[in-house]
């Protein structure tokens, strides 16, 4: 039974990759919209399709839950959110600075790094030096290879497919390497607030939720956090660029509609992640969190593939960007078995 809720565990995990790498596909759909319209209104309805009527359906007495819980428990966990949230802004910031390719390297080897193992490191840092820890170590080491691989792909397809005329604008590369990093550390508290927020979980468990839907009184939180920060800052885009109207331009509702599956993919990805995390057990959370970016990486790409962004590439990024794919399955595997090690 242990292997059977393990490997249902991963399935949950990969599942949860895969909507979390290709809810951001609308943004490339609506060209009537600018990027505020689609971020805003997918992060909106992120926030009210999913977390509060999920945690109201399956949490029963869901204000009792809050009620109970500590002030520093109902604190980190919307610090922690919101936290996720400035890193999604500082995401966007920075890659405009330092280029699409260079920035998810950086950005997202350090959430691999910040999200599974510095917490590790903080809980159990005696699990590392165990078979378990180096198989966990070398997931992550090969993980981050990758990722490396992968944008190096999507640097050389970029460049191959720029005209000859054209220039890049110039970059505050500095500036933005640095945003990259505050994007990286930030990003990653999503799964801090997951591995931290075991009182407010076990309170909807003590409230008559099962093991698996409790987490959503946590979520419910993160998730506000993370989303009213997205919302702000695209309210802030909104006015200052003049873009409001967009949102009553004719032919629109079809974008409305597909805001409503991008907010339910993104939100939805990570609540189907964190019931994964507990199908894996005690370790769960720090295996499971590397394994979704990686997944999410591959969706993205994938998603890019059949919309015919690969067609122009040349040969050598296409034979990196499978060096890439072919690592990242890699460590998915390594993972799977860390966990297994790691598991009692």
């Amino acid at each position: 039974m242990a292997d059977v809720s393990l490997l249902l565990g991963f399935v949950l995990i990969i599942l949860g990759g895969v909507m979390e790498g290709s809810y951001s596909f609308p943004l490339k759909t609506n060209p009537k919209w600018t990027w505020e319209n689609t971020w805003g209104a997918g992060s909106l309805m992120a926030l009210v399709l999913v977390p509060w009527p999920l945690a109201f359906w399956t949490v029963p007495s869901l204000g009792e839950v809050y009620h109970q819980s500590s002030w520093p428990a109902i604190c980190w966990a919307l610090i922690f959110g919101a936290g996720w949230g400035l890193g999604g802004v500082f995401f966007g910031l920075s890659v405009d600075m330092v280029g699409l390719s260079i920035g998810y390297s950086v950005i997202l080897g350090i959430i691999a790094i910040n999200g599974s193992l510095t917490p590790l490191l903080m809980n159990e840092p005696a699990k590392l030096v165990t078979t378990g820890g180096v198989w966990f170590l070398a997931a992550i080491t090969v993980m981050i290879c990758g990722i490396i691989l992968c944008a190096v792909a999507g640097y050389l397809k970029e460049s191959a497919s720029r005209a000859p005329r054209e220039k890049s604008p110039k970059r505050t590369f500095r500036v933005g390497l640095a945003m990259c990093i505050v994007s990286g550390v930030l990003s990653g508290l999503v799964n801090f607030a997951l591995i931290y927020g075991t009182e407010i979980t076990k309170r909807a468990e003590n409230s008559g939720a099962n093991a698996l839907s409790a987490i959503n009184a946590l979520w419910a939180l993160v998730f506000s956090s993370n989303y009213l920060v997205n919302v702000g800052y695209c309210l802030y885009l909104l006015v200052r660029n003049g873009t409001v109207g967009s949102f009553f331009k004719g032919g629109t509702t079809v974008y409305w509609l597909r805001a409503m599956l991008m907010g339910v993919l993104w939100s939805g990805g990570v609540v189907v992640y964190g019931v994964g995390t507990r199908k894996l057990g005690k370790y769960g959370a720090f295996m499971g969190f590397p394994a979704l970016l990686a997944v999410s990486m591959l969706t993205g790409n994938i998603v890019g593939w059949l919309g015919g962004e690969w067609k122009a590439a040349e040969t050598r990024s296409s034979r990196a960007m499978l060096a890439g794919i072919g690592l990242l399955l890699t460590a998915i595997i390594f993972l799977a078995n860390a966990n297994r090690l790691m598991s009692p």
